[in-house]
């Protein structure tokens, strides 16, 4: 009988356990089936063996090859598809057939395997093609090796799965445009995505740093607007002035090449969506054509700096008709029923200084330059519709008003998506919290150089795309869910690799299997299974799924312990405190570690993962503090005083900030105490308008209103240079005290060669150490 998804997880939570150190094949499925039911016995592969099609059947002729070409190549066997008939189905064969019960849908399958026989049936070709891919799972994972693997038990455990999607939409987007990625990358990175069951590709084809497709009428926008002429060095916040590579830039698809990705995509049921950016993103075309833009004079260059530029397209009929054309050669190469038209992050300075565009809102009485975006969209979205196709875009084309016939990409969080759903719009959820893969998924100083943020698998694990704000019946405008990879820090085809998988795996999951509890656990018991198959495919994947982390907490006595945490539920972590490294003879983690001194904790755990953190036990560890914080970067009035010192001007981790303003802390003690030092460090991140303070100033009291003891220093640093963290010290020698306060001078208004210049700026702070 079939068990429910909830069920099934029980069962395979004992039973799976079980067999896994019997078998690696043990129903490790990613993503879950929706319906499963473990069984006793094994199906075992032969040179016996047959894969049993029907000929006329298109759908199962090429699902049943892919699956005979694949297991021949690995085995070794001569496994090949042969007709149905009375004859083949009397072996021990695996037959697939068409499902009559009506219960598979457009995307579904039923799967049964007996140690007798495998049957596979399903209502469509796609169905099939899923069928397969779970199919290779429940072999071992040899299965999946580009050549023949001796001395492997070729079986299958028996099971009965009728397995369908939750959502419709389960995708994957990739920026080809800050970096370029050459079409064998594409292809794998589509084959990648349909392995796992996604059904759709979101290919980002233009943007300011690049224009990647051709479009024959308009050869400029390759001839030019594919290559810049160089690229900013390490990240946006680092230097400053910037720093640039020297080196050139460039490439774009042909014609030719997209429409033969087009086809590679389609034989593994991947729909691909172009996307054309508009009115914003738009500086690689007006290098090309500057009569695009609102000031056509001026010289425009292809975006060698990663952010959003204030040169958008202006809404002229010239543009509108540069526009269409360029959308009707794109839906020329891309039958896909979406045509994702950006809409997001369009500054409006250039619409508010072009005295055409004032005239134009005034004509269409437009109320500001948000509705002159939504009449923007507006006619695009008419234009696509008369073609038969409908638009997509980022949650920004609702301001303003939204396209009739649009659907939204709901990334900035999930408001956007509950309020278009609320207005009975489709809705593919992509919030950047759970949803944006180019984030760190370790401690930043030991990952390549990325964005920033932090977006372990487990949080992606944790989303949920259907929003719980919404009504049953606006929840059904939420057709699924997608991840994005931008690639301003990921310049090759193996970093796209290494920050998209296995966080897409969890993605995939999560668009795949019924609303209802999810086990991180279970799930990634099965991943960690499920890597081997990814070495197989030659897979440059993040393993910091198997990493251990640290946090603080503190005892009931005031005393600082460290929690040790990972993923890997199979492992085991040893660790020392002397600072020797650790090995599997050091004491085994079993419970927080609790520390009385300032402290290098290493740690490693049997699946190979390490941990190197020093933590700092001073006065105030874990003592109270007053201050002018936002709630929301420190909600707790924790953060200074956790004992866990930022890793650099790099690390994200530990820093908190404040915006636009003077900081003020002071830090109760509990009772006056001796203090003979007060040490803090600020972050220096100019381009991202964090600056050091101009002055510090730390002082003593022993009643909290009364700071005698006070010594103020100016802080003398450039701001230009690199990144930094920017010590601060102030030296009492012998004082009393209990309360401890600080004073940071904000430096004020960004400079008028500063990228943001006329802007507030920031403190960056972290642990204030008492000694």
């Amino acid at each position: 009988m079939i068990r429910s998804t909830f069920s099934a997880l029980l069962l395979l939570l004992t039973t799976s356990l079980t067999l896994f150190a019997q078998s690696e094949n043990a129903y490790n499925l990613l993503p879950f089936p929706a319906q499963f039911a473990g069984q006793e016995g094994q199906f075992t592969l032969t040179n016996a063996t047959r894969v049993v099609a029907t000929p006329k059947d298109a759908g199962q002729q090429a699902a049943a090859q892919l699956l005979a070409n694949q297991l021949k190549t690995a085995s070794g066997m001569p496994i090949a598809v042969v007709a149905s008939s009375p004859a083949s189905l009397k072996g021990k064969s695996i037959v697939f057939q068409a499902h009559k019960g009506g219960r598979c849908g457009p995307e579904g399958y039923v799967l049964r395997v007996k140690p007798d026989r495998v049957t596979v049936e399903a209502e469509t070709p796609k169905g099939y093609y899923y069928a397969v891919q779970t199919l290779m799972q429940l072999l071992p994972t040899a299965a999946f090796s580009p050549k023949m693997v001796p001395g492997v038990s070729w079986t299958m455990p028996a099971c009965q799965i009728l397995d369908r999607p939750r959502y419709e939409y389960r995708g994957l987007m990739l920026d080809v445009c800050r970096h370029f990625m050459p079409v064998p990358s594409v292809k794998k990175f589509i084959d990648l995505l349909a392995r796992h069951k996604m059904n759709t590709f979101h290919w980002h084809l233009t943007d300011d740093q690049g224009w990647r497709i051709e479009i024959k009428k308009y050869p400029k926008l390759t001839q030019i607007g594919s290559t810049r002429n160089q690229t900013m060095v390490g990240h946006y916040g680092e230097n400053y002035p910037f720093k640039f590579d020297g080196q050139p830039h460039s490439g774009y698809y042909t014609q030719e090449q997209i429409k033969d990705v087009v086809r590679y995509a389609a034989a593994r049921h991947v729909t691909i969506i172009p996307e054309i950016e508009l009115p914003g993103h738009a500086l690689a075309a007006i290098a090309a054509y500057p009569e695009l833009s609102c000031e056509p004079t001026r010289p425009y260059e292809v975006g060698k700096i990663w952010g959003v530029y204030d040169d958008v397209y202006c809404p002229t009929e010239k543009t509108f008709t540069f526009l269409q054309d360029v959308l009707t050669e794109t839906m020329a190469l891309f039958p896909s029923k979406y045509i994702h038209i950006g809409g997001d992050e369009c500054p409006k300075d250039a619409w508010k200084k072009s005295a055409f565009c004032q005239n134009l809102m005034k004509q269409l009485k437009l109320k500001n330059e948000e509705e002159l975006q939504s009449y923007f969209i507006r006619r695009i979205d008419k234009f696509v519709t008369s073609k038969g196709r409908a638009i997509i875009g980022w949650d920004e084309i609702l301001e303003g008003g939204l396209a009739p016939n649009a659907t939204v990409m709901s990334w900035r969080g999930t408001a956007g998506g509950i309020e278009a759903a609320k207005q009975k719009h489709k809705v593919v959820m992509t919030p950047g919290a759970f949803c944006y893969l180019d984030k760190y998924q370790g401690e930043p100083t030991q990952e390549p150089l990325s964005i920033g943020g932090f977006l372990p698998i487990e949080k992606v694990y944790s989303y949920d795309p259907t929003p719980n704000e919404l009504t049953p019946e606006q929840q059904k405008y939420i057709i699924g869910v997608q991840g994005n990879v931008w690639t301003e820090y990921i310049a090759t085809p193996e970093y796209v690799e290494y920050m998209t998988y296995p966080r897409a795996i969890a993605l995939a999951e999560i668009g795949w299997m019924p609303a209802g509890p999810r086990n991180f656990e279970d799930f990634s018991v099965r991943l960690k299974n499920h890597l081997k198959r990814l070495d197989y495919l030659g897979l440059n994947y993040s393993k910091r799924l198997l990493d251990v982390r640290a946090s603080t907490q503190f005892n009931n006595d005031g005393q600082l312990q460290v929690r040790l945490e990972k993923s890997d539920s199979d492992s085991k972590i040893f660790y020392t405190t002397n600072g020797r490294e650790p090995n599997t003879s050091s004491s085994e983690y079993i419970m927080p570690i609790t520390l009385n001194k300032t402290t290098t904790l290493r740690a490693i755990t049997t699946a190979g993962a390490t941990l190197n953190e020093t933590f700092v036990i001073h006065r105030a560890k874990g003592k109270s503090y007053t201050s002018n914080l936002n709630k929301a970067v420190d909600p707790d009035g924790t953060k200074l005083t956790d004992g866990q010192v930022a890793k650099g001007a790099r690390s994200e981790m530990e820093w908190v900030s404040s915006w636009g303003k003077d900081l003020e802390v002071t830090i109760d003690l509990g009772e006056v105490r001796s203090v003979t030092k007060v040490l803090a460090n600020f972050q220096k991140r100019v381009p991202y308008r964090i600056f050091p303070p101009t002055s510090v100033e730390i002082a003593l009291s022993r009643d909290g209103t009364d700071f005698k003891d006070a010594i103020a220093q100016p802080v003398n640093v450039p701001i230009e240079g690199p990144w930094a963290v920017v010590p601060v010290v102030a030296d009492f020698k012998t004082a009393k005290a209990r309360y401890v306060r600080l004073k940071a001078k904000n430096a004020g208004i960004t400079p008028a060669d500063h990228p943001k210049a006329g802007q507030v700026t920031t403190l960056g702070i972290d642990e204030i150490i008492v000694e």
